[in-house]
């Protein structure tokens, strides 16, 4: 006989399930059972993983073919657990909206639940009850409700407690007339986890294993037991219950039907009609002077195929947002491979005519993709909030929330969270978490890491060990997408339980994209850009300044040599996309000229292309260096012509299997979908074989097969699609242009949108001083909350850029504000008018003073900061008596440059390494500015301060650095053998100098520093704390 096992919690019952709803419906499958029900405490965010596994293994398994997967859940009440089980597609819905309305009641994570609730809120599914005691009031009702529907559930542990638990089930049974099933509780596929179940047990009380064992389960029996045990230990009536209690269940995921929210085509119209009519008005404004023939073709196309696969709604949902956002003067832009279609350009929700660039409408929409397109809107991420309150206003909360990301435990946190339920000393932990990303990261990584300085306990170490790499990749809690938003037609709770996300006025459903896309659920992604909030407050300023309205669209069209002169010589701090330090070193050899070499700019440095090899192809070719025609393939010419023979675009890999390897549309879509997912998954080898064997019956030589597998595989790493890069370099040199021609509009609207980008504000002013720049000090009578443009004789195009009080450290947000409320045009004449303000306290006027912002009523601030901060704050408001003061020095050059950065972060005078030299603390060495005019080989000196520490994942183990001087940059690599010999300083050193060996480019025009020697002079810059990006 078979066994159903109907109470199974995975691991997304969090911090409580020891394995993956996968694990379980392999193991129940390996141990013969008929079916298995994943049960998550208040939640099905497991189910879709385990309904997508059991497909996968009814294809490669005979066994699995009659196999069932059930959907419930289990929910916990004063030592009573109810499992309800969802035998078909009404009782789903109905279970999703009961799991919503508990966890509605409570704060993100928990949620409130009563017995009492069963009986209004169940009536469709069946209930199985593992009581606490006999005698509890809400049994009578319990039973009369769910009449036919309940069940008893024995569940037995080996554990001196079974005998009390046979008595209990029996009395009640007894006396209510109602069966019994049995069921194993299980929280683990194996016994071989229960190690970590009690870890991820510690780990959720916030307690060591050793202080909690009283909590922890007695034994290891909580699993799937083999079939065997199971006729040994329960009555074979109990078994036979949870066969027919199977038997009733018959609810599969792909039952759900997904429709699309209607309200977006006005009454009385038809949706395709309608379409057609807001894209061909669209056309009309995109193409003034008439719309070209080819597109037209195009549009006739692509409307053809949204209407044969019924996807005008969602095509019309997107628009809706996108029309809002602009009728609110939101900018926004869609990216992604939506950049493919002329009906999204039409509509306004792409910027780039895909006619131009050669996009590939296919790997947009196609008839072989089984799921809706995918289309992303970017908007500014100041404002996206009223576009997502909008969405909510618009379908309302019940049809309406945000997609789900599980937060899982990567080796950070797991180091973290494993050695405290260990009990491993914290300091010991944070210095092992501290230095773990600069650590080689092998293979063998956990050895490196989990040293015997973590612990001399022999016992906690090798637990460490074996446990740490069954953890990674365990989810640790749920959290919300960045802005992926499920909307539909009816009660989207009734597809999927709706929760409260952290944050206030969000919900977010129990499913993440994969699960999504798995069910064809469409997913709406609403996300959020730092750099269009910055180019709309930059534009804003433009217009400000000049008079005239002035908006994206007022940039000229043709490419500005100009601006790719500046792009060429990598000048792009604060540039959209080029602004990293390996964009920053691919410019000058790419050197592009034109919009498309700006998308393979975007795109080049990406571990595709870099996977595949296919970069130093590229530029030999690019330059003339080898003959740009040779292809493989003469078929393959149209596909690759445009990048000189060398796939660098997924969509190129897609069409190379279409038109070389002979795939079908449904084969290579497949085939795109394994590239996403292949760093989670795997699955991509019947594909790879497929791709391998036609292309080299076809004659394309084995080496190029290789490359193109890598670049494939590269392509999981990170996806970047030619339609992604297309949108992306649009951004970047409108961010280029306007950097250019309104250096000082433009920084302003980089220091107002922060955070954002790879630069603090430090390095951002410093760049823009490196550009003409003028840029006033934080000033008691001339600063706002935030940076502005205000005007000035040096130069009156744009005037100078005025920092505001949003960079003073300390200061108030009601301080601000009484000051520009009471701040006269005339401005503040004396420190004590500023004291007498109303919501200013001493704190306020401290940090004002230690930020330099007071000098404009006289004397220097370390005078001004001892009068606001005691004797004399009190003496201006209470005092009658004649005051003495007392007369401070200011401060030298350095104490300057000290307080500046700890008050404000931002330097204006000298760079801290100008002065160092100059005071001989540092002795000269090569600059920034002079490295590139040095010969390769030579070996030098450079110092600077360090802002950007990255490790690529590489076998190699090296380590890019980049420091910063008085003139510029300074890039250094750093080999695994030196890195590892000084570990410290490579690590720990804010200013740092370098002995090494200038390598430079066949043309010269990129060097860098190969490091031999790293010298920490931290020391010299005592409390200024220099920020830096670290290992990314």
């Amino acid at each position: 006989m078979s066994f159903a096992e109907l109470h199974c919690i995975s691991n997304y019952s969090f911090l409580k399930g020891a394995s993956h709803p996968e694990e379980l419906v392999q193991q129940a499958i390996e141990q013969g059972y008929s079916a298995v029900a994943i049960t998550d405490e208040c939640s099905v965010a497991g189910v879709v993983k385990a309904w997508r596994e059991l497909r996968r293994l009814r294809e490669e398994t005979p066994d699995a073919s009659a196999f069932k997967l059930i959907i419930g859940s289990e929910f916990q009440s004063e030592g009573n657990c109810f499992v309800v089980l969802a035998p078909h597609k009404k009782a789903y819905g109905e279970l999703c909206r009961f799991i919503t309305d508990c966890r509605r009641k409570a704060e993100k994570g928990d949620y409130q639940f009563s017995p009492h609730d069963l009986n209004e809120s169940v009536k469709q599914g069946l209930l199985l009850w593992r009581p606490k005691q006999s005698d509890q009031e809400f049994i009578p009702a319990l039973a009369q409700a769910f009449s036919g529907r309940l069940w008893l559930l024995l569940e037995l542990s080996l554990s001196e407690e079974d005998s009390s638990k046979r008595e209990l089930i029996q009395t009640l049974s007894d006396a209510y007339s109602l069966p019994v099933v049995c069921s194993n509780e299980v929280m683990m596929h194996t016994p071989e986890r229960k190690p970590l179940h009690d870890a991820l047990t510690a780990i959720r009380l916030n307690q060591s294993v050793d202080s909690i064992k009283e909590r922890l389960a007695p034994n290891a029996e909580n699993y799937l037991r083999p079939l065997s045990e199971i006729h040994e230990i329960y009555p074979t009536s109990a078994i036979q219950e949870s066969l027919k209690i199977a038997a009733k269940c018959t609810f599969e995921l792909n039952e759900i039907r997904y429709q699309y929210p209607t309200e977006v085509v006005p009454k009385g119209d038809d949706p395709s009609a309608y379409l057609r009519r807001l894209t061909y008005e669209g056309a009309h404004l995109r193409y003034p002077q008439g719309i070209p023939e080819a597109v037209l073709a195009t549009l006739e196309k692509e409307l053809k195929i949204i209407s044969e696969l019924q996807y005008e709604y969602y095509f019309l949902t997107i628009f809706d947002i996108v029309d809002y956002a602009k009728k609110s003067d939101i900018l926004c832009q869609g990216r992604g491979s939506a950049a493919n279609s002329v009906v999204c350009y039409c509509l306004g929700i792409t910027a780039v005519d895909p006619t131009k660039a050669s996009l590939l409408f296919e790997r947009f929409i196609s008839k072989g993709r089984d799921e809706p397109p995918d289309i992303d809107v970017d908007f500014e991420n100041a404002r996206r909030e009223e576009v997502i309150q909008y969405l909510y206003r618009r379908y309302g909360r019940e049809r309406c929330a945000i997609a789900a990301t599980i937060i899982t435990y990567r080796p950070k946190s797991a180091i973290r969270d494993l050695g405290k339920a260990l009990g491993v000393d914290l300091l010991q932990l944070e210095n092992v978490i501290a230095n773990y990303g600069w650590r080689y990261r092998g293979q063998n990584w956990i050895d490196e890491v989990i040293t015997p300085q973590v612990s001399q306990d022999n016992h906690i170490l090798t637990c460490f060990k074996e446990l740490l790499p069954e953890l990674l990749g365990f989810p640790r809690h749920l959290s919300q997408h960045v802005g992926g938003f499920v909307l539909s037609a009816g009660p989207l709770v009734e597809l999927v339980p709706i929760e409260n996300a952290a944050m206030e006025e969000r919900t977010v459903i129990q499913w993440d994209k994969d699960d999504l896309e798995s069910l064809g659920l469409m997913k709406v992604d609403v996300l959020a850009l730092g750099m269009l909030t910055a180019l709309k407050k930059c534009t804003t300023y433009i217009s400000e300044i000049t008079g005239k309205t002035f908006s994206l669209e007022s940039i000229p069209k043709d490419d500005d040599s100009q601006v790719y002169k500046m792009l060429q010589q990598a000048d792009t701090v604060g540039l959209f996309q080029v602004e990293s330090r390996a964009q920053m070193n691919m410019l000058p050899r790419l050197r592009p000229e034109k919009y498309y070499d700006l998308v393979v700019q975007v795109a080049i440095v990406r571990p595709g292309p870099i996977h595949g090899d296919m970069v130093h192809p590229y530029l030999r070719r690019r330059h003339n260096l080898e003959d740009p025609e040779d292809v493989p393939l003469s078929e393959l010419k149209p596909i690759l012509e445009r990048t000189f023979g060398v796939p660098i675009f997924q969509e190129q890999v897609i069409a190379i299997a279409i038109v070389g390897a002979g795939f079908t549309s449904e084969e290579a879509e497949e085939l795109r979908r394994s590239m996403a997912s292949w760093k989670r998954r795997g699955h991509m080898g019947k594909l790879m074989d497929k791709l391998i064997t036609n292309l080299l019956n076809k004659g394309v030589p084995q080496e190029y097969i290789q490359r193109l597998c890598r670049q494939i595989e590269g392509f999981g790493e990170y996806g970047f699609p030619e339609s992604h890069a297309a949108s992306f370099a649009l951004l970047a040199y409108h961010s280029g242009w306007l950097k250019y021609y309104y250096p000082s509009a433009f920084c302003c609207a980089l220091l107002n949108s922060q955070p954002m980008g790879f630069y603090a504000p430090w390095q951002l002013v410093q760049d823009a001083q490196r550009h003409g720049v003028i840029v006033l000090p934080v000033d008691i009578n001339n600063s706002y909350r935030e940076h502005r443009l205000e005007p000035h004789t040096n130069n009156t195009k744009e005037g100078a850029l005025r920092l505001g009080f949003k960079l003073v450290k300390g200061l108030s947000e009601e301080a601000v504000a009484s000051i520009i409320q009471h701040r006269t045009d005339e401005g503040f004449t004396s420190l004590a008018q500023v004291m007498h303000l109303p919501r200013v306290t001493r704190e306020d006027l401290e940090a004002l003073a230690s930020a330099n912002a007071l000098t404009s009523l006289g004397d220097n601030r370390y005078q001004q900061r001892w009068e606001c901060s005691g004797f004399l704050y009190y003496y201006q408001l209470f005092s009658e008596f004649e005051y003495r003061g007392v007369d401070f020095k200011p401060p030298d050059r350095l104490d300057s440059i000290y307080e500046d950065h700890a008050s404000t972060g931002v330097v204006l005078g000298d760079h801290p390494l100008a002065y160092l030299r100059e005071a001989n603390l540092i002795p000269h060495r090569l600059t920034a500015a002079e490295l590139l005019k040095q010969k390769a080989g030579l070996k030098t000196h450079v110092a600077g301060v360090v802002i950007n520490r990255q490790r690529p994942k590489t076998s190699t183990g090296v380590t890019f650095l980049t420091l910063e001087d008085e003139t510029g940059s300074i890039n250094i690599i750093v080999w695994k053998r030196t890195a590892m010999a000084q570990m410290d300083a490579l690590v720990k050193a804010r200013l740092l100098m370098v002995y090494g060996e200038i390598d430079k480019d066949d043309e010269g025009r990129i060097a860098h520093v190969i490091a031999h020697r790293l010298i920490d002079l931290t020391s010299h810059l005592e409390g200024l704390e220099s920020p830096s990006r670290d290992f990314h």
